[in-house]
């Protein structure tokens, strides 16, 4: 009788061992699967950051923003981009509708030049009503389509600028006027939204030079 006891007490050990080995199991397998999505789960988040950070580089490289060097006399402006990544490949400059200039192409050595404005600058202003005696820093827009090289893929640029030029009257010369700058104003959808910001920006100018006169 007491062998048959031992033996029942046995076999509940061993039920009572096997149930806490599954307990034993199921909780490493837990714990497997906890370290596996931890595991997952970080190096998700580095993909994404790794791909942001990547989008982020894109974008910055696909900006652009050129700088404009004048030389000594004002008659030209040197433009390059700013990034050193960048390359410009060719440029198409626009000027207002009212100076009557078809837009200018360029192609490796960017710039703009004096002598493709002055004229049509000082009609432009004379035409509207600026008197010849108002001299001193002014601006005027231009929409610059610039195809470029960024780290060696192809882009386009199609961004509002302002010309920054000094205005000068001298008795005998009459007005001329200096390059002084360049700076962004703003991106441009297409090449006529672009051609719309810059005769805004033109008549604004011509209105404040109404009030001031």
């Amino acid at each position: 009788m007491t062998d048959r006891n031992d033996a029942r007490e046995q076999a509940r050990v061993r039920r009572r061992w096997l149930t806490l080995g599954e307990l034993l199991a199921i909780a490493g397998v837990a714990i497997s699967g906890l370290a596996l999505w931890n595991t997952y789960g970080e190096r998700t988040a580095t993909e994404a950051k790794q791909s942001a950070e990547t989008a982020a580089t894109v974008r910055k490289a696909a900006t652009l923003v050129l700088r404009a060097t004048p030389d000594k006399d004002g008659r030209t402006l040197a433009l390059s981009p700013r990034a050193d990544a960048q390359a410009i490949q060719s440029q198409t400059i626009a000027f207002p509708t009212a100076l009557g200039l078809s837009p200018i192409e360029t192609s490796g050595d960017a710039r703009i030049e004096r002598g493709w404005l002055e004229e049509a600058l000082v009609k432009a202003r004379r035409a509207a009503g600026v008197k010849a005696e108002t001299v001193g820093d002014a601006r005027l827009p231009l929409l610059v389509t610039t195809r470029f090289l960024a780290d060696g893929d192809p882009h386009t640029d199609r961004a509002v600028y302002q010309l920054g030029y000094l205005a000068e009257h001298g008795f005998l010369s009459g007005t001329s006027i200096r390059l002084r700058g360049l700076s962004r104003e703003a991106a441009a959808a297409s090449d006529a939204a672009g051609r719309k910001q810059v005769d805004a920006l033109w008549q604004a100018w011509v209105a404040r030079q109404a009030k001031a006169d």
